[in-house]
């Protein structure tokens, strides 16, 4: 079966940065609904439209097609009286930011001084050239039910 729009699409893959570090290790299976549904990247679901199980894939994106350029509009610094108690650095926080407050984001700590933890909303590999590169294991339809399912829960994601 060929991949097309609304069909489930399992994929085993390998994440690196543009020096080939592995960025996934440990979480190297994907799974989304293909069709412009905004699961994945759209230059990676292009490059697996058409494609059936056991066939392989690579495509490579610039920071502009992934996760973006580093904004520093994105570090805030809260007092740590407005925080857990049990803060510490790396630590992630949900939250969301006022001006699209619908969108839900992380905070990672990166720093705590004095008063004052400092919390980055931006992506951990925002501003990174990616290489997606892997095998299709599996492309099945899904009852309306399930699909409804997945689009109405917003994320797909097996553990």
């Amino acid at each position: 079966m060929k991949i097309s729009k609304n069909l489930l699409v399992h994929l085993n893959y390998r994440l690196s940065d543009a020096d080939g570090v592995h960025l996934n290790p440990g979480e190297e299976e994907l799974i989304y609904l293909h069709g412009g549904h905004g699961h994945i990247f759209q230059e990676l679901e292009d490059i697996l439209e058409g494609k059936e199980a056991n066939e392989s894939f690579k495509v490579t994106l610039p920071p502009e097609k992934a996760f973006g350029a580093y904004k520093e509009e994105l570090i805030f610094q809260e007092s740590i009286d407005e925080l857990p108690e049990d803060i510490f650095i790396g630590m992630e926080l949900d939250g969301y930011i006022d001006e699209s407050p619908e969108e839900g984001v992380i905070y990672v700590v990166t720093n705590i001084e004095d008063d004052f933890a400092t919390l980055n909303a931006n992506h951990p590999l925002v501003g990174r050239t990616l290489t997606f590169e892997g095998t299709i294991t599996e492309v099945q339809e899904l009852s309306e039910e399930e699909m409804d399912a997945i689009l109405n829960h917003g994320h797909h994601h097996h553990d």
